[in-house]
């Protein structure tokens, strides 16, 4: 849902920085869950690495900002430092991208809270203007359906967004992962996503999340994007760190 208005990395945005920064470390998409009222999460990817076809570049960092702020509600505010490793001569080397504001909310209690039947919430809010990117607002919406068995839990995100050149863009995603309780578990994610007049992108990510404790996690994980025939290829390495305020 977001590109950079440089030609140069046009593609690479389009394919990598275009998605939905709705928060869960290391995918895309994100969870039918929120954080407890009061109970503050950072999701960052320290140094987070990009190769395409248009050259290399890392988000450091790439930053979420999760707050509890009632019950079934949380707030989102997602950021990320995107430095050109080579970049162009007279064009900024540094932007910080993908900014926005999300509110997120539970629609039906379920297995992610502990009861019955699939866990469904609601994720809106402003896609923010860019520094040395693009200075425009837009919006996107995400449901996201969540079930969770003993073995795997599945997340369904079917988003859509105004983007900030305005164009309409569409979104699905799934998330697997693992058996929860597990100290590392594997996990995965496929998307596929279109902005009008676009063609369409296509992504998959394989790797592990380590629950080092209750309020700490450790995440790994390695994204390839298709786009008609160009390709690219992120390296994604982060924490998430809860804590009650």
């Amino acid at each position: 849902m977001r590109r950079l208005d440089l030609p140069l990395v046009a593609l690479a945005a389009g394919m990598v920085l275009a998605t939905p920064a709705f928060a869960y470390r290391p995918f895309d998409g994100t969870d039918g869950d929120v954080a407890d009222p009061g109970e503050f999460e950072l999701e960052m990817g320290p140094a987070q690495f990009l190769s395409s076809p248009e050259g290399r570049y890392i988000m450091a960092p790439a930053t979420v900002l999760n707050l509890g702020v009632a019950p079934g509600f949380e707030l989102v505010i997602d950021f990320k430092d995107f430095v050109a490793l080579h970049p162009d001569t007279g064009q900024p080397r540094v932007r910080l991208l993908d900014s926005d504001i999300f509110l997120k909310s539970v629609l039906r209690r379920g297995t992610l809270q502990g009861e019955a039947g699939p866990s469904i919430a609601l994720e809106a809010g402003p896609l923010l203007p860019e520094i040395n990117g693009v200075s425009a607002f837009g919006f996107a919406a995400n449901l996201i359906t969540s079930y969770r068995w003993d073995a795997l839990s599945l997340h369904l995100n079917t988003a859509a967004a105004l983007t900030r050149e305005h164009n309409m863009e569409g979104f699905l995603g799934l998330i697997l992962e693992g058996p929860h309780e597990w100290a590392i578990r594997p996990v995965a994610e496929v998307y596929t996503e279109r902005e009008a007049g676009s063609d369409a992108k296509y992504s998959a990510l394989g790797g592990p999340i380590w629950q080092v404790r209750d309020r700490l996690s450790i995440d790994a994980g390695v994204r390839h994007a298709v786009q008609a025939d160009s390709g690219a290829t992120e390296v994604r390495f982060g924490i998430t760190w809860g804590v009650g305020l």
